[in-house]
């Protein structure tokens, strides 16, 4: 199987020519990893870009999500046999319960995922955007380990309860909106570490999570530019008073959010 690469594609929004565009153009810049879902409604486009690239389908690790309709025992495998087809794939690099919502159970949903990856339909599992007391209740379910937890994360929401979580059972935290739709840009420490590395502010929005133990980032792109500027960021060594001083910023604000969040709930 691939390799999980700790810099991935988001592809959140992208659709039609655009999304196979960029994942193509992402895997030529060097990505291998590559995230979408199937509430993206682009996994065939996905699978349209890693053909059209000049790597080997092999190399690129693809990371999908089961969508909140599809969380019973029988939609949950039912769906992801439609991903691993739409993806071109046997095996599934890494499949996320995208939320723990709807029709989400632990019963039903996670005995999905033990079954799907006892028949090598999923070869790692995740989970996305779950309090600590449900990972708590997913993780005693789980017959694999749990490979990564998917949440937002970046300087001006750092979760430092879900980052200590993820180093204790030594598992990736996966941070989706890594630059926080740009609002990084408007913070002065961030500018400041910038100017200082020659770089833009969402490169050191990167940086800084990628010098994090067991964080991994999977910032949106459309254009070449931003692309390899992302990437890019993975040259960037922030000193450890930069990392500290990142993680100083006082300031939080999540992106996503809405009263059914689970992060609501309590």
């Amino acid at each position: 199987m691939s390799e999980f690469d700790s810099v991935g594609l988001g592809t959140y929004q992208l659709t039609g020519s655009q999304c196979a565009d960029s994942v193509a153009a992402a895997l030529d810049t060097g990505y291998r990893h590559v995230d979408t879902a199937q509430s993206y409604g682009n996994e065939a486009l996905v699978r349209r870009g890693i053909e059209r690239s000049d790597v080997d389908p092999s190399e690129v690790f693809v990371a999908t999500k089961l969508s909140t309709d599809n969380l019973d025992y029988e939609d949950a495998v039912d769906s992801a046999h439609e991903s691993a087809a739409r993806l071109g794939v046997d095996t599934i690099d890494l499949l996320y319960v995208h939320w723990p919502l709807d029709t989400y159970s632990e019963e039903g949903t996670i005995d999905a995922l033990n079954d799907l990856h006892a028949a090598g339909v999923v070869d790692r599992v995740g989970l996305s955007n779950f309090r600590v007391d449900q990972l708590d209740a997913a993780r005693d379910r789980l017959d694999p380990d749990l490979f990564a937890h998917q949440v937002e994360c970046h300087p001006l929401l750092q979760q430092d309860e879900l980052r200590s979580y993820a180093r204790e059972h030594d598992h990736w935290l996966v941070a989706y909106c890594p630059i926080a739709r740009n609002q990084v840009a408007d913070v002065d420490v961030i500018q400041d570490i910038a100017t200082a590395h020659d770089a833009t502010p969402a490169q050191v929005s990167l940086a800084w999570l990628d010098g994090l133990e067991h964080v991994a980032a999977v910032p949106k792109a459309t254009s070449l530019d931003h692309i390899t500027e992302n990437l890019a960021s993975r040259d960037i060594t922030l000193t450890d008073d930069e990392m500290e001083r990142i993680a100083g910023i006082g300031d939080e604000h999540r992106i996503v959010d809405f009263d059914a969040a689970p992060w609501n709930e309590n």
